[in-house]
């Protein structure tokens, strides 16, 4: 009877958490501030294809995702649903490293990236007839509702797979991607909300120009940063990030992404 009653505690409390986190907005009708919010945007690197393990199912109290139905739950891989092929990442590992040591905060992950997509996809309006997807005005709306409970804390964004065959286009790729983020920035009334943007993998050639160009990106967009992905390897296909590599990633990200927080709150004062 003991063990039927510790198993019982145990199915509870994942659903205990759910309640509380979605009850914050009910509750004080407004954000709760130690509910950290982090946006993931971008194309297939971001939602991740990285085989799925026995890692991958791990629940953290304390990391959640809004899932496809725009609710939050324990965050496990994948966190995408982009494609049937959606895997592992580097949301969880990059949740992993930014929470605090006190245990006072909670991270929430809105996966909003899509696999194949071109930057000219991610405006208002554009449709992906591949996911039968709209990238922007979706990632919009589910980022919207993640900040009824908590607070933006943060984008991530990779993207370029698809833009890196036609270098030529490197300049128009550039102002681009300054637009979006100010779209978002504004759209979200979070004009100082941190960027981190990652590089493409350095296992394929037709890649290095395209992160040559990233190199710009602190320049050009204020609060901004790139993440390097040297030394990461593929899963075989001389595309996407392996498990292990994305993982990495994650990590790479959270680095980047602290010192831009650092940085914002330096400015606030």
């Amino acid at each position: 009877m003991k063990l039927i009653i510790r198993l019982l505690v145990g199915m509870t409390l994942p659903i205990i958490l759910i309640h509380t986190v979605m009850a914050q907005e009910s509750v004080t009708g407004k954000p709760d501030p130690a509910f950290h919010i982090y946006l993931l945007i971008g194309q297939s690197n971001m939602a991740g294809r990285g085989v799925v393990d026995s890692i991958s199912k791990v629940q953290r109290p304390r990391i959640l995702m809004l899932d496809k139905s725009r609710q939050f739950v324990p965050a496990t891989d994948p966190l995408h649903f982009d494609k049937k092929e959606a895997g592992v990442g580097p949301g969880i590992s990059f949740a992993e490293s930014m929470l605090p040591a006190d245990g006072a905060v909670k991270i929430g992950l809105v996966p909003a990236a899509v696999g194949g997509t071109s930057i000219t996809l991610w405006v208002p309006g554009a449709y992906d007839s591949i996911t039968k997807t709209h990238p922007y005005d979706d990632a919009m709306a589910r980022i919207k509702e993640a900040l009824k409970y908590g607070v933006l804390k943060g984008i991530l964004w990779h993207q370029g797979e698809s833009n890196s065959g036609s270098f030529s286009a490197s300049p128009t790729y550039m102002s681009q991607l300054e637009g979006l983020i100010e779209r978002i920035r504004t759209e979200l009334h979070a004009p100082h909300v941190p960027v981190v943007v990652g590089e493409l993998g350095y296992y394929r050639p037709a890649f290095t120009n395209f992160n040559a160009m990233l190199k710009e990106v602190p320049e050009s967009i204020a609060l901004s940063a790139v993440v390097s992905a040297e030394g990461l390897g593929h899963k075989g296909d001389n595309l996407h990030f392996s498990t292990d590599a994305a993982r990495e990633l994650g990590k790479r990200y959270a680095v980047k992404m602290k010192e831009l927080q650092q940085m914002v709150l330096r400015l606030s004062k």
